[in-house]
C-alpha cells in the first residue's frame, strides 16, 4: 500500500489545528500518539494523501505512527463510526469509497441537507457563533486568493461545520458532518481552477460565504436558503468531474428546482 509522509505543510498544518479544534471537540496534536494518528488520518483522507477505497495496512500504520495494535483498531473503530472508513469483518478498514452509488447519493442529499441547516442556522444561530465563523471565513479567503486548494477544502470544511453547528439539530449535524467528507474530498478538484472562468467561480464561492455569513447574523432564513442553493449550483458541475468519464445519472439534478422540498 503506498503511504504519504504524515507531515503537514506549514499552511495545513495552521488549518489541521483549526480543523481539530472546531470538529473534534478540542484535540490538537499532542504527544499522545493515538490522538495524533486518529486526526492525522482524518487530514490524509480529506486531502485524498489516501485515497477513497484504499485498504489500510495495520501494521505499517502501526509502525508509522509509534502505536501497537490495539490503540489502532480504536481508531480504526472511531473513524469507521465517522464515515471516514469502511471496516469489514476478517478484511480490515478501508478508506469510505466515492464509487458512482456513492457519488448518487451525494449529489441527491447534499443540497437538501445543506438547504435546510442553513434554514436552522439563520432561525437559531447564537451571537456568540458568529465571530467564530467569520475567522474561518478569513481563512478561507486568504488560501482561495493564495491558490492553496487542501486548505481552502479545510476552511470550507470547517465554514459549513459551523453553520451546522448553528443550527442546534442534532439529527441534522450528524448527516452534515458524513456528507462534508466526502465534499471536502471532491473539493480538492474545485479550489484548482484550471481557467479564468473556474477561477472566477471560487472567488464567487468566497463572495457567497460572505453573503451567507450576512443573512445568517440576520436571520433571514430565506435568503440564507437561496444562497446555499446558488452556492451549492456554483460548484457543483465541478464537483462531478470526480466521477468522470462517468457521466452521473439522469435523476440527479440541480436542486434549485427542488425547494419544495426544505
Amino acid at each position: 500500500m503506498a503511504m504519504v509522509p504524515a507531515v503537514a505543510t506549514n499552511h495545513l498544518d495552521r488549518i489541521y489545528k483549526l480543523y481539530t479544534v472546531r470538529i473534534h471537540g478540542g484535540l490538537m496534536v499532542s504527544k499522545d500518539k493515538k490522538s495524533h494518528c486518529m486526526e492525522d488520518l482524518r487530514m490524509r483522507i480529506l486531502r485524498q494523501d489516501i485515497s477513497p477505497g484504499a485498504i489500510l495496512d495495520e501494521s505499517t500504520l502501526c509502525e508509522e505512527y509509534g502505536v501497537s495494535r490495539t490503540p489502532m483498531r480504536e481508531v480504526f473503530q472511531r473513524l469507521g463510526g465517522e464515515g471516514y472508513l469502511e471496516l469489514e469483518q476478517n478484511r480490515g478498514a478501508k478508506v469510505a469509497s466515492m464509487d458512482l452509488a456513492v457519488m448518487r447519493m451525494f449529489f441527491q442529499t447534499a443540497p437538501l441537507i445543506y438547504a435546510n441547516i442553513a434554514r436552522l442556522a439563520a432561525e437559531n444561530r447564537r451571537s456568540s457563533e458568529i465571530s467564530a465563523l467569520k475567522e474561518t471565513q478569513i481563512a478561507f479567503r486568504r488560501a482561495t486568493e493564495n491558490g492553496e486548494a487542501g486548505e481552502a477544502a479545510l476552511c470550507n470544511h470547517v465554514f459549513h461545520e459551523q453553520i451546522g453547528e448553528m443550527a442546534h439539530n442534532p439529527y441534522l449535524l450528524t448527516s452534515l458532518n458524513r456528507m462534508l467528507i466526502d465534499h471536502t474530498r471532491l473539493s480538492q478538484t474545485f479550489y484548482r481552477p484550471q481557467s479564468a472562468d473556474e477561477r472566477l467561480r471560487v472567488k464567487k464561492a468566497c463572495e457567497q460565504h460572505d453573503e451567507m455569513i450576512v443573512a445568517i447574523e440576520r436571520q433571514e432564513s430565506a435568503l440564507a436558503i437561496d444562497l446555499t442553493l446558488k452556492h451549492w449550483d456554483l460548484s457543483r458541475d465541478r464537483l462531478e468531474r470526480f466521477v468522470t468519464p462517468d457521466p452521473l445519472p439522469l435523476d440527479v439534478i440541480s436542486m434549485k428546482d427542488h425547494r419544495h422540498a426544505l
